[in-house]
């Protein structure tokens, strides 16, 4: 039993919010297809599907994005229902979760910021019943209050400090 996919695909618009947006860029997990990473169901820590470094989770990056494929354990009842239910489309996709190393800020004309995501470090890939982005076959991401908020106040701040320095093309 093996569930694969794309747990992300590059340039997919998210909206974290109403103006906030992000996507990420090619080659953003380049630094992290080597590294400890789980797959989880719905990235509930107690239902563990695969890990890179017991090998039942293969990842890579293409140019369409990050795919993987999991080695679902047949004696595992969360894991044999999850494959159940890929496998009769009504979990059909995926989210990831992670922690940014570097993006770019874009403040655009219509006063919504855009952030692209160009390095990140993976912590997990999970088979997911509602995914931030709709365009990947089992990807996305969680929206978490906290970290919105964080980055919003971020841009803000990026913002106030370009009309300040009289940069305005920040605005």
């Amino acid at each position: 039993m093996i569930i694969e996919g794309y747990f992300a695909v590059f340039d997919s618009v998210y909206e974290i919010a109403p103006g906030m947006s992000e996507s990420i860029a090619s080659g953003a997990f380049s630094n992290s297809i080597g590294g400890d990473v789980r797959a989880l169901i719905n990235h509930d820590t107690t239902l563990v599907l695969g890990r890179t470094a017991a090998h039942t989770l293969e990842l890579r990056e293409d140019t369409r994005g990050l795919w993987g494929r999991v080695s679902v354990n047949p004696n595992d009842r969360a894991a044999v229902d999850a494959y159940e239910r890929v496998k009769r489309g009504d979990v059909s996709q995926c989210s990831i979760g992670f922690e940014i190393v570097s993006e770019d800020t874009d403040y655009r004309d219509d006063g919504s910021v855009h952030w692209t995501i160009r390095d990140l470090k993976l912590w997990e890939v999970s088979v997911c019943t509602f995914p931030a982005y709709a365009e990947t076959n089992i990807s996305a991401r969680a929206d978490q209050k906290a970290e919105i908020e964080k980055r919003r106040l971020q841009a803000w701040r990026e913002k106030t400090v370009k009309k300040l320095k009289g940069d305005h093309d920040g605005t």
